[in-house]
Parts: C-alpha cells; sequence; structure tokens
C-alpha cells in the first residue's frame, strides 16, 4: 500500500477520526516537502492557512460519508513565508475503519509556470503599450510637420504614406498620392538622378541631397533620402524641402547651395540650434563625434546632451552669446552616444537677434593637444606637501581627515570657477545637493559663508591648521 501511495503521489497524509495526521508518505518529487516533518501529531486543519480550512472541513466529511472526495486545492503554511499549493482527494480507508487517507499532488511547480506566464503577458503588455506611444508620438510628428515627407515601398517604389505638407506640395489630397510610384511630378530630365540616388541609397544606406524641378508648380525643392527597415520589410523616407531662391542681384558664385556643401564637408564639427541650444541641423562630422548615424536622431534634441557638463558648460555659452553675439574657442568636454569622450573648443555666433535667434557651433576636437596643468593644480600639489611634512607629528587618522577636506575645498571651489558662483548648477556638476553644498561652502568659510566657517574652524579644538589652497 505505501509503495503505491509513493508512485501515485507526491504526498500522502493517513489522517485518524478527528483529522490528525499519524502518518505521511512522501513521493519522488522534485522538490520533497521538507516541513512535512513537523506535521506529524497535528491536525490537517492546523497546517493549512485560513482560508483553505473550510476545504479540509469539506474534504474529511466527504470521505467519512461517500468514501472518496471532489479534488480540492489548499495552500499549506511554510516555514519561509510562502504558501505550498497542494491539491488533494480523501478517501475513506475501509480496512482501517476511522481513517482517512488524504493523496496530494504538488502544484509549486505548476504555480511557478503560471506566474512566469502571468510576468511574460504582463511585460508583453507593456511593450505593447510603449510601442502604441511610440506610433503616436510618430504619428502626431508625421503630422504636423511642415516638411513634406512620403514613405516609399524599396520593393515596388509606391507611395504608402504621405503626411499633410506632401499633399500640398503636389496639389494633391493624401489618398490620391498613397499608391503612386516614385518619382512623379517630376521634371524629365531629373529622374534619371532620382533612379540613381535611388539604387545608391538602396546599397549604401545613404546618399547626397539632390535638387529637383517640380514643373506644376514651378518650384525647386531639394530631395533628400534615407533608407528605414521595419521588420522584413524596407522602405525609403523621402523629404521634399523648398529651395531658397538666389537668383537675385547679391547672388554670387558662392550660392547658399555651395556654402551648405562646405559646411557639410568641414572636418570640424558644424550645428544650427535654435537660442534654447536645440539642434537644427548638423554636418556629417558633428555626428560622427557624437555617434550618431543620420541627421534625425539629432535634429530636435538639446546640443548640451552630448556637449558640456550638465547646467554648467552650455548654458554660459548660451548667456554670453546673447550678451556679446560671439564666442571664441569656449573649451568643454564632448560625449558619444556610445560612450566615447573628447576634449572640444567651440566657437559660436548668434545669427540674429531676434528672440528666436538662431545660432552656429563650429565644434573642434583638441583631444590630442598637450594640454596645461589644471589651475590651483599647483597649489594644491604644495598644500599636500606641507601635510607631507607633519607626518610623524601628527596622527594618521588626522592627517587624513585634513587632506580630505584640502581635497574636498578645491574641487568646490573649482567648481564654483566653472559655473560663475551658480551654486545649483556647481551643485548640480559635483553631483550633491544644494543643501550639501551649502553646509560644505559654510564649513570651508567659502563665499558669503566664510563668517560662519571661520566661527566654526574655532570651535575645533586641537585639529591642526590646514594649508589652503
Amino acid at each position: 500500500m505505501s509503495s503505491i501511495l509513493t508512485a501515485a503521489s507526491d504526498i500522502a497524509l493517513v489522517l485518524d477520526r478527528a483529522g490528525v495526521i499519524r502518518d505521511i508518505t512522501l513521493g519522488q518529487s522534485d522538490q520533497p516537502l521538507v516541513e512535512s516533518k513537523a506535521w506529524l501529531g497535528q491536525g490537517w486543519i492546523d497546517t493549512v492557512t485560513i482560508e483553505s480550512r473550510a476545504k479540509i472541513t469539506d474534504m474529511l466529511a466527504e470521505a467519512v460519508s461517500q468514501g472518496v472526495s471532489r479534488r480540492r486545492q489548499v495552500n499549506h503554511v511554510s516555514a519561509n513565508g510562502a504558501d505550498i499549493p497542494i491539491v488533494y482527494t480523501a478517501v475513506r480507508m475501509d480496512e482501517a475503519p476511522g481513517k482517512v487517507v488524504a493523496i496530494g499532488r504538488d502544484l509549486r511547480a505548476v504555480s511557478a509556470l503560471q506566474q512566469s506566464l502571468v510576468e511574460a503577458q504582463q511585460s508583453l503588455e507593456r511593450d505593447y503599450w510603449r510601442m502604441r506611444h511610440i506610433e503616436t508620438r510618430y504619428r502626431l510628428l508625421f503630422q504636423v510637420s511642415t516638411e513634406a515627407v512620403l514613405m516609399i515601398d524599396a520593393g515596388t517604389q509606391k507611395v504608402i504614406e504621405a503626411n499633410p505638407a506632401a499633399a500640398q506640395l503636389f496639389d494633391q489630397p493624401v489618398k490620391r498620392l498613397v499608391g503612386r510610384t516614385f518619382p512623379f511630378d517630376i521634371e524629365s530630365a531629373n529622374e534619371p538622378a532620382v533612379a540613381e540616388q535611388l539604387a545608391t541609397v538602396r546599397s549604401h544606406g545613404r546618399a547626397d541631397d539632390l535638387v529637383v524641378r517640380l514643373p506644376n508648380s514651378g518650384r525647386s525643392v531639394t530631395l533628400s533620402l534615407a533608407l528605414v527597415r521595419q521588420d522584413t520589410s524596407t522602405l525609403f523616407l523621402v523629404r521634399l524641402l523648398p529651395v531658397v531662391d538666389q537668383s537675385g542681384p547679391d547672388a554670387g558664385p558662392a550660392s547658399a547651395g555651395a556654402a551648405f556643401k562646405l559646411l557639410e564637408s568641414l572636418p570640424d564639427g558644424f550645428v544650427i540650434g535654435d537660442a534654447d541650444g536645440r539642434i537644427l541641423m548638423a554636418n556629417r562630422a558633428f555626428l560622427d563625434m557624437v555617434e550618431l548615424p543620420t541627421l534625425e536622431q539629432a535634429r530636435g534634441r538639446l546640443l548640451s546632451q552630448w556637449v558640456g557638463r550638465p547646467g554648467a558648460d552650455l548654458g554660459r555659452l548660451l548667456a554670453t552669446l546673447r550678451e556679446h553675439g560671439v564666442v571664441r574657442l569656449f573649451g568643454t568636454a564632448l560625449r558619444g552616444e556610445l560612450g566615447s569622450s573628447s576634449e572640444v573648443e567651440i566657437s559660436s555666433v548668434a545669427l540674429s537677434e531676434a528672440a528666436d535667434m538662431q545660432v552656429g557651433f563650429l565644434i573642434r576636437d583638441v583631444g590630442r593637444r598637450l594640454l596645461p596643468s589644471p589651475r590651483g593644480a599647483r597649489d594644491l600639489s604644495q598644500a599636500v606637501e606641507q601635510l607631507t611634512s607633519l607626518v610623524g607629528r601628527v596622527s594618521l587618522k588626522n592627517l587624513v581627515r585634513d587632506t580630505t577636506d584640502l581635497v574636498e575645498r578645491h574641487f568646490i571651489e573649482a567648481a564654483l570657477e566653472t559655473t560663475d558662483d551658480n551654486r545649483t548648477s556647481a551643485a548640480e556638476v559635483l553631483g550633491v545637493s544644494r543643501q550639501s553644498l551649502y553646509m560644505k561652502l559654510k564649513r570651508y568659510g567659502l563665499g558669503a559663508d566664510a563668517d560662519a566657517s571661520s566661527q566654526d574652524g574655532a570651535n575645533h579644538k586641537g585639529r591642526k591648521s590646514t594649508p589652503k589652497n
């Protein structure tokens, strides 16, 4: 009998008339019920959670009256706090009157699978809603963009999407543009060049911009192509930008198109941004410096995401630019998307004095130059040498404390100098809270808190004087 119960169940409980566990037989489970060793002599109903006790009472009553009970799941109390789910069937033992055998199957493996399924489902739901939000933002940008944009299937070259700006440019509703084969409504003389650009984009992923003419409106537009991969399909992203007429009396051999090509070919990074430092245009050299493949990934983002320290450098540069109109050789750091960093110099000029002014940034990598020693490093070194001379006269604990204070004060002074004494920006640069920075300023007697700091210093009895920077 015992061997049958072992083979047919994960656990079998032999109960007396009062429902007290008199014997336990364990099956070959992957997760043995070690807690069951403590159940002997206890009431079966006392080993389960409160919500399972009614099920125990029902199973015992059914086993006594009908010989066998329905299968019911109960949860046993575990020593580690996690419930143990087991499904039981209670059977009356006719050969041993008054005794009942509860045959159980361990559901912990099933419960773990169910939990994993729930977590996977929740993860899918989160990913689904994240994709929905991304698609919503894309649709909104696509619809409100002032640039004419077409999405074209790379295999058939048919338009699959067009925004309202494209419908206005071609003077046709969006529904009539969708399904047309690109190129269309372009002068026949430009069509071979467009076909060549499409082939170049298909093989290399990008191509130079091309100026084409629309015969219906007589306008010239700059055709910009990019390759977009979506699942197993490949699409062309076509942007059509109006070309500014440069045929006036002031037009010379250096036209706007030629000037743009020169800036695009510069070995140094060149960026045009708005008054807040938001990128409107950038050349290939800048995209290489920040490790971005396309201009679309940089356009609309703040230059401070890659250039300068947060809350410090770019804000100072723009403030100086608003005041003087030009900034030369501003030293700062540049960070790439993939983790690279380099030292750069920025020269900048404001293109207009209006509230919506545009700013030009010329960014040059100077990381390979031999940089001078940091300002104040010599003073700091001399102060450390003075502390070193105290070895043997002052305890190591006091030397370490004074050296730490010296270095901390040095870097706080450097941060204040970098941010033009802007304490909020200095706290952000140092990675501390403003309250913490104010306490340290008061402690070291820096700025307006010098008097309080000197009074605080008088209270440090027996402390050796620390050389000042």
